[in-house]
């Protein structure tokens, strides 16, 4: 690989420290003004290159995950990855052709075939317990009881699961279950996340 510092280099990082600071002012607006937020500049830049920028202030300044913010900070981390990978196969050397033959690369690659159907596998019995103990919950307010001692599986657990391999049986858990078909973050945020790891995927057939 050929990681010489150029033109794109220079830009990549320019880009990212611009994001780093546009998401210390967009969380200084959030916390100080009604509606002064930059949102859609974020996205904007995050899109151009600087959701690496984004992340690292996250993990410095802004760890906590709210149900506000986890849409964002799943597009953000799946377009991360997405851009990492996509600047990895432009500075790679590829042969001409292109391989998209995936159930050969599955079959040639049995550990991480069976990492994925068992991530898999967990993922869908998470959202399928979560769901469960929902309807638990559910009942006993109805109820007028107590349902405090019942614990939900975490949004960011479910993500997490889903960012780590198992966005697959995520997707059709929240189908098959009915569960979680009404939050952005996973409506749109698990099929942006099948999407990075395809690309993930794709990459690993191809180097």
């Amino acid at each position: 690989m050929n990681f010489s510092f150029g033109v794109l280099e220079y830009y990549l990082i320019a880009a990212n420290i611009i994001g780093f600071i546009l998401y210390g002012v967009n969380m200084f607006l959030y916390n100080h003004t009604a509606n002064g937020q930059i949102d859609a500049v974020l996205t904007i830049v995050s899109f151009l290159g600087g959701s690496l920028g984004i992340v690292l202030f996250i993990l410095l300044f802004d760890r906590k995950s709210v149900k506000e913010n986890m849409m964002s900070r799943v597009f953000v981390a799946s377009l991360l990855v997405i851009q990492v990978v996509a600047y990895l196969f432009f500075k790679s050397r590829h042969g001409q052709e292109l391989h998209f033959a995936f159930w050969e690369f599955f079959a040639q690659h049995k550990v991480l075939t069976l990492y994925l159907i068992t991530i898999n596998i967990v993922t869908l019995i998470a959202f399928g317990i979560d769901k469960i103990r929902a309807l638990e919950k559910a009942i006993k307010t109805l109820e007028n009881k107590n349902s405090d001692w019942i614990r939900r599986i975490r949004i960011i657990t479910l993500l997490g699961l889903a960012f780590a391999g198992g966005s697959v049986g995520a997707l059709l858990a929240m189908y098959a279950f009915r569960h979680k078909t009404k939050i952005d973050y996973f409506t749109v945020g698990i099929p942006l996340i099948m999407i990075m790891q395809a690309v993930v995927i794709f990459y690993l057939m191809n180097l």
